[in-house]
C-alpha cells in the first residue's frame, strides 16, 4: 500500500540487529527512518526531527522504555509510540497503554507483524491530519460565513430604502433601521411579531399578507401600495413574494421608499396646471366666441384668405379650450378629487348612446360603425356615468380620426370572467409597437403623414387610463401598422 513521503519514524532499541532490520524494512515501505540506541538519544533526535511514529524498547540500560514513553507524551502529544518488549505480559502492555503507547509489538516479531503494526499508525495519523484539515475548513467556512453575514447586515442596515421581509404567516423576520423609522416604530424594536404589531394601516398589512400568500406563477403582479404617515410625509411599499426551491410562496420581501418630495412636486404641478388652466379658460372662450362671431358677421364680405385665417384661428382656439379641460380633467384625477358619482352604469346602454351620436362625424368620413352586443344580460359597472363617457367616447372617436375615409369601426360589449369588456376595432393607419407603450403618457402624440393634420391634446389617453385604473379595471391595446387598432376595455362587473 501507498505511503505517506512525510511519515518519520524513530527505532529506538539498544540492540542493534532490531535498529537495522526495522529500519530495512520501514524503507522499503517507504518511511524516512531515524534510530537511536539509547533513550536519551531517542529523546535528543525528537528535539531536532519531525517524528510521527516511534518505535520504542521497553527494556533498555539507563532510561528504560516507559520512562521515554512518558516524556513523549509530555513534550511530543501527537506522535504514535507503539512499545517493543522481549518480556510481553497483560501487566506490561497494561501500563504501556495507560501512559500513552498506540500499540504493543512483542519480540521476536516478524517483518509483516511490524508492517502491519505501522500501517494501522500510518492510517490513524492520516485520520488525524484529514479530521484536522476538515476542522480547519470547517472554521475557515464559519469565519467566511460570519464575514458574509456580517457584510450583508451592513448592506441591509445602510440601504436607501427601508426592507422589510416575512414568512408565510405574515411573522416579520427582517427589518433595517430605515423601515423603523418610516413606521415610527423604535429602533430596539425586535423581529418575530406578526405584521400588525409593527403596522398600524390595515390596508398595509393586508396588501403585504396578499403578496406573502400569492405564487409568483400570478399573471397580474401585485401592485404598490401608497400610505401616509403624516401630512407631508408619504410612503410607497412594493411588496414581492418570495420563492422556495420547489416554487411556493415563503413569504414576501417589501421595499419602502419616501416619496413626499414626489408628492408635494406633483401637487404643486397640479395645482399649478389647474391654477393656470383656470386662468386661461375663460379668455380663450371668449375670443373662440368672438372669431365666431367675426366670421358668422363677415362671411359674405371677406375675402378667402381672411376667411381661412379666421376660420385657422378659431380652431386653434377650441384646440386650447379642448386642452384646457383636459389638462383640468387630469388635475382633478391626480389629486384624487374626482368628482364621481358612483352609480350603476349599464354599458350596453351608454354605449349605444355614444355610437349613435358619433355616427354623424364617420358617416362625414363615409366610414362604417358598428355596435354589437355579443352577450345577453350585460352586467352594469358601478362608476361615475360622465367619466365612462369620456372613456369610451375618447376611444371611438379617436378610431374615426384615425381611420381613412371608408374604414370601419366595430366595437363590441361582452362579459370575460367577472368583467365587463368593451372592445373598440378600427382598419385605421395603426401605429409601430415601439409607440403602444407610451401613448398613455401625458401629451405624448404620434406625428407621421397619415396623422399630422389631425388635431389633438395628447391627453385623452391618459384621461382615460387613469379612470380606468381607478375603477380597478384594465384597459389594452393591439395595433399593427397599415391595419388598424384595438382597444380592449374590462372593468369589474357588479355582482349585487
Amino acid at each position: 500500500m501507498g505511503i505517506d513521503d512525510d511519515i518519520d519514524i524513530l527505532v529506538i532499541d539498544d540492540e542493534k540487529d532490531i535498529r537495522d532490520g526495522c529500519e530495512r524494512i520501514l524503507q522499503r515501505m517507504g518511511c524516512k527512518v531515524l534510530t537511536a540506541a539509547s533513550g536519551k538519544e531517542g529523546l535528543e533526535i525528537l528535539e531536532k526531527s519531525k517524528i510521527c511514529i516511534v518505535l520504542c524498547d521497553i527494556k533498555m540500560p539507563g532510561m528504560d522504555g516507559l520512562e521515554v514513553l512518558t516524556q513523549i507524551r509530555k513534550n511530543h502529544e501527537s506522535i504514535l509510540v507503539i512499545m517493543i518488549t522481549g518480556f510481553s505480559t497483560v501487566e506490561t502492555a497494561i501500563e504501556a497503554m495507560k501512559k500513552g503507547a498506540y500499540d504493543f509489538l512483542s519480540k521476536p516479531f516478524t517483518p509483516d507483524q511490524l508492517r502491519i503494526n505501522i500501517t494501522r499508525a500510518i492510517e490513524k495519523i492520516r485520520l488525524t491530519r484529514q479530521a484536522e484539515c476538515l476542522k480547519l475548513e470547517r472554521q475557515r467556512n464559519l469565519a467566511d460565513l460570519e464575514t458574509e453575514q456580517s457584510r450583508i447586515r451592513t448592506i441591509i442596515e445602510n440601504l436607501p430604502n427601508g426592507l422589510l421581509v416575512t414568512n408565510l404567516s405574515g411573522q416579520v423576520v427582517l427589518i433595517n433601521p430605515l423601515s423603523k423609522t418610516y413606521l415610527g416604530l423604535s429602533q430596539n424594536m425586535c423581529v418575530g411579531e406578526k405584521i400588525e404589531h409593527y403596522i398600524a394601516d390595515k390596508g398595509l398589512c393586508d396588501y403585504i399578507m396578499g403578496v406573502s400568500k400569492c405564487s409568483l406563477t400570478d399573471t397580474k403582479p401585485p401592485e404598490n401600495y401608497e400610505f401616509s404617515l403624516s401630512e407631508e410625509r408619504y410612503v410607497l411599499a412594493q411588496a414581492r413574494p418570495i420563492e422556495g426551491e420547489d416554487g411556493e410562496c415563503m413569504g414576501a420581501v417589501v421595499i419602502l421608499s419616501d416619496i413626499s418630495a414626489i408628492k408635494v412636486f406633483d401637487r404643486l404641478k397640479t395645482e399649478f396646471v389647474a391654477k393656470v388652466s383656470h386662468e386661461l379658460r375663460s379668455p380663450l372662450s371668449v375670443i373662440h366666441e368672438q372669431l365666431a362671431m367675426v366670421l358668422k358677421a363677415n362671411a359674405p364680405d371677406s375675402s378667402d384668405d381672411n376667411q381661412y385665417i379666421l376660420g385657422r384661428a378659431k380652431e386653434k382656439t377650441k384646440s386650447l379650450i379642448t386642452m384646457i379641460a383636459d389638462l383640468l380633467d387630469i388635475s382633478k384625477i391626480e389629486t384624487g378629487n374626482k368628482g364621481q358619482m358612483l352609480v350603476k352604469v349599464h354599458l350596453d346602454d351608454m354605449i349605444g348612446k355614444i355610437v349613435e351620436f358619433l355616427t354623424a362625424a364617420a358617416q362625414k368620413k363615409q366610414q362604417s360603425i358598428k355596435f354589437n352586443i355579443a352577450a345577453k344580460n350585460i352586467p352594469p359597472v358601478v362608476a361615475d356615468p360622465i367619466a365612462l363617457e369620456s372613456v369610451f367616447g375618447n376611444l371611438i372617436e379617436n378610431a374615426i380620426k384615425y381611420t381613412r375615409e371608408q374604414g370601419s369601426i366595430l366595437i363590441s360589449i361582452d362579459t370575460k370572467d367577472n368583467y365587463v369588456r368593451v372592445i373598440v376595432k378600427d382598419n385605421g393607419f395603426g401605429m409601430e409597437q415601439r409607440h403602444i407603450s407610451r401613448i398613455f403618457e401625458k401629451f405624448y402624440r404620434i406625428k407621421d403623414d397619415n396623422t399630422r393634420f389631425i388635431n389633438g391634446t395628447g391627453l385623452g389617453l391618459p384621461i382615460a387610463k387613469a379612470i380606468v385604473d381607478a375603477l380597478n379595471g384594465q384597459i389594452l391595446v393591439k395595433s399593427q401598422v397599415g391595419k388598424g387598432s384595438e382597444f380592449t376595455v374590462l372593468l369589474p362587473a357588479d355582482k349585487n
